[in-house]
């Protein structure tokens, strides 16, 4: 039975060559080497990212409920300001129809009326002549 030799390079025979061919084998060890802790490198910072996403997901929850929160609380007060501009609209008109009577009185009986200014509704609420209250609030929380 004929065996099949693996023919002889001139590298496997002469030692000038075995030194380069153990550098050769050293560099393909580090090489490997060096793409293990590349993909052990790569592989962290995917670990990392995605813990990253996580958290900024759970963040991102997180605000998203405190502006339902937020928005809902704004759409009541925003209602309710309505109803105090209707309240403060007709309050104004009555204390017009009533400053209108007091002149009437006035003109008919004669005597001086003290008749008090009536601050315009539409003037801005730090603007309006009124005593000095501290203002309170209730949280529904």
């Amino acid at each position: 039975m004929a065996t099949v030799q693996k023919p002889m390079s001139s590298s496997d025979s002469d030692p000038r060559y075995a030194n380069i061919d153990e550098k050769k084998r050293k560099r393909m060890l580090s090489n490997r080497e060096s793409a293990r802790r590349s993909r052990m490198k790569k592989q962290k910072l995917l670990e990392d990212l995605v813990n990253e996403v996580s958290a900024l997901q759970k963040n991102n929850t997180q605000i998203c409920e405190k502006i339902k929160f937020t928005t809902q609380r704004f759409v009541k007060m925003e209602a309710s300001n309505s109803v105090l501009r209707a309240q403060v609209i007709e309050l104004t008109e009555s204390l017009q129809s009533l400053k209108s009577m007091l002149h009437m009185v006035e003109d008919v009986s004669g005597y001086d009326v003290d008749i008090p200014e009536i601050p315009d509704p539409l003037m801005k609420p730090w603007q309006l002549p009124c005593a000095t209250q501290p203002i309170c609030s209730t949280f529904d929380g």
